[in-house]
């Protein structure tokens, strides 16, 4: 493309060059000729004029005096009746220009000059011609080069950027050319990398919390497993199974939000439900696990309370808290219920160290982490408590209190107004 707007701008300009150029040097031809032919005529008129008037006050004329009244280089001819011719100069050779003149009483002047005087001011004239003519084709090719350079180039860097793009590189460049055209195409490869970054990005976050959200499942489907092929009584089989089957439903209910949130995260399932039920099973659910730790897992505060959410999530988020207490916290775990408003507010506090002062403002934030863990699991207990309408908090750090706070009244949907007959 470089090499085609270069040859195209030089033809362009040459094109005018020979059009006007051709032009030009005719013109200037024909001018120099018929001044210097009209100069010739003028010297003639002159000189007849000149010999005339001497003639009638009948003064002498000589060649001496004439050649005072022409012009150096040039040659005189003068024919007066009766007496011999006069001759003014040199007589040149070769091609020449003349002009003859006459007078009333028979007097003939013929002046002529050589042609190479016109042909050297042609040649000056056709050597400026020239010159102007070569230094627009330079000028030319300098601006050739510059605008290829000024198009091509951007569309180089565009063309990176777009295979970046390709290669799976979605940073954008914010690199603009100057050149309205090319600024647009950079602003729509922005835009597309944008939100191929957006996209990227929540496919690693989905693929990370569905990782996180469906471990803590799954451990507690295996415990319940492992129960099962250790006993021989039917009674704690039935019973296990029925709990195993329970982590299967949750299970299910975990990968059906995932998929939910994937395609819109937006949609929400909150319904009013029972808020002891949900308690009672996240504590019957991590009690062997904490019994294997030497700790114990505690429920307290008022009962038969309902709050607004999706019991799947709510579990999730409790889940999440105990296990993260399980992890990094110590002695004696309580889940205590209580009524702030119209709000039910579910706490969950160990005896452990609790929560560094300095992670205390950013523990909800992803991949921060107290110690060797993903990072990631308060930052999805929040999420999910956020998604219908809660709140989960740090209420205290030493030890550490995390709140989660659901609404007590569902909210009513808001109807269409009618109008006023």
């Amino acid at each position: 493309m470089r090499r085609r707007l270069i040859n195209s701008t030089l033809a362009v300009v040459l094109v005018v060059i020979a059009v006007f150029g051709v032009s030009l040097v005719i013109v200037e031809t024909r001018t120099i000729s018929n001044s210097a032919q009209e100069s010739i005529d003028s010297e003639a008129l002159r000189l007849i004029s000149v010999v005339e008037s001497r003639l009638l006050e009948d003064e002498r004329i000589s060649s001496a005096l004439l050649s005072q009244q022409i012009t150096s280089k040039r040659y005189a001819l003068i024919k007066i009746p009766g007496r011999p011719p006069l001759e003014v100069g040199k007589r040149p050779t070769g091609s020449v220009i003349s002009s003859t003149a006459e007078g009333e009483h028979g007097e003939q002047v013929t002046v002529e000059e050589s042609r190479s005087a016109v042909t050297r001011e042609v040649g000056r004239t056709l050597m400026i011609i020239g010159a102007v003519a070569l230094l627009a084709i330079v000028s030319a090719v300098l601006l050739a080069v510059r605008q290829a350079n000024k198009l091509t180039s951007p569309l180089t860097d565009l063309a990176e950027t777009a295979e970046r793009l390709g290669s799976g590189d979605p940073r954008p460049r914010h690199k603009r050319y100057g050149v309205p055209e090319l600024d647009r195409v950079a602003d729509v490869l922005d835009a597309s990398a944008e939100r191929i970054a957006r996209m990227l990005t929540a496919e690693r976050r989905l693929a990370a919390d569905a990782s996180h959200q469906l471990r803590t499942p799954l451990t507690a489907l295996s415990m319940r497993i492992e129960e099962i092929s250790v006993t021989d009584d039917p009674d704690t089989v039935k019973e296990e199974a029925n709990i195993a089957l329970t982590q299967v439903e949750r299970l299910t209910d975990v990968v059906e939000r995932l998929l939910t949130n994937a395609r819109d995260p937006r949609t929400g399932s909150a319904v009013v439900f029972d808020l002891d039920e949900v308690v009672k099973q996240q504590v019957e659910e991590w009690r062997p696990a904490y019994r294997s730790a030497g700790r114990a897992i505690v429920r307290s505060g008022k009962q038969g309370l309902r709050a607004v959410g999706t019991p799947g999530a709510v579990a999730q988020v409790l889940a999440a808290l105990i296990e993260n207490s399980l992890m990094h916290g110590g002695g004696t775990v309580a889940l205590r219920t209580r009524v702030t408003g119209n709000q039910v507010v579910i706490e969950v506090t160990d005896e452990g160290p609790g929560v560094p002062s300095d992670l205390g403002a950013r523990i909800f934030e992803r991949t921060i982490s107290g110690r060797n863990s993903t990072g990631i699991g308060l930052a999805v207990a929040r999420d999910l408590a956020e998604a219908d309408g809660g709140r989960l908090e740090l209420l205290q750090q030493q030890p550490a209190v995390f709140a989660l706070f659901l609404s007590r009244v569902a909210l009513k949907r808001k109807e269409p107004e009618r109008p006023v007959r």
